[in-house]
This record gives C-alpha cells, sequence and structure tokens, in this order.
C-alpha cells in the first residue's frame, strides 16, 4: 500500500512516499509556497499525488505541543487536511508529529551534512520520519 507523507509548514511542505509495500518511506521533494499561501501548496501535492499514483493514504504530520494539546498550527494542518479531502478521496490520517523536525536535524548533523544543505532537505526528512513512524506503527 503506497502512502504519502507531508510535514506541512508556513513556508515549506515536506513531501516522502512509501514503496509499493508500504515498508520503505523515503524523500520525494520540498514544496515552496508565499507564507500561509496553502492553496498553492495544496496544487503542487496534488501534482505529487498524480506522479505517484496509486496512492493509497496519506499521512499529515499534525503538530502538537509536548503537553499533547493542538495549538495554532495544529488547526492549520487539520484545515489543510479538510481541504485536501474535498479534492480527493485519499484516506488522510493525522499523523503527531511531535519533535520530528528535531530528530531530522540531529539525523542530518549526525550525518555531516552542512547547515545550508540541511535546511533544504530538512522538512523531507521529517516527512519521511512522519511517514515512517506510522508505517512501524500499522
Amino acid at each position: 500500500m503506497r502512502s504519502l507523507g507531508l510535514d506541512l509548514g508556513s513556508v515549506t511542505c515536506g513531501v516522502a512516499v512509501s514503496d509499493a509495500l508500504g515498508i520503505v518511506a523515503r524523500t520525494v521533494k520540498t514544496i515552496r509556497f508565499n507564507k500561509d499561501d496553502y492553496e498553492s501548496c495544496l496544487k503542487q501535492v496534488l501534482l505529487v499525488i498524480n506522479e505517484f499514483e496509486p496512492i493509497q493514504q496519506i499521512v499529515l504530520g499534525l503538530p502538537k505541543h509536548m503537553n499533547g494539546d493542538v495549538g495554532i498550527r495544529g488547526e492549520i494542518c487539520i484545515k489543510f487536511k479538510e481541504m485536501l479531502e474535498e479534492k480527493t478521496d485519499i484516506p488522510i490520517i493525522l499523523w503527531d508529529e511531535r519533535l520530528t523536525t528535531v530528530i531530522a536535524q540531529k539525523t542530518l548533523i549526525s550525518a555531516d551534512v552542512s547547515r545550508k544543505k540541511r535546511k533544504k532537505v530538512v522538512d523531507q526528512i521529517a516527512a519521511v520520519t512522519i511517514l515512517q513512524s506510522y508505517l512501524d506503527r500499522n
């Protein structure tokens, strides 16, 4: 079962995809858009979905505070989920993404990736972390 993983930010969206069996996640790209222009992001996500058809599910990172509360960023992700649901019939799973960017940064630092290169791929690595944690639990 091929899955798409998304790490939505305010100006970027990291994208990852699983293999056809739904075992391993890999990076795809970082979508860049104007601050809070989620319509533009949505259009680009739909293009990625078409590129990797068939996608059977989308795993969207849900940022939560450390106490488990959903804050403003989490509410934006929930709204983005609703926008995606209006455009596709693919099931969308909200997945707790606490600390995924920190994990992604540490992974890149331990791989001795330069700060400049880390900035370009950290969202993709965060999307892989979100998707892989979902795949590992299911």
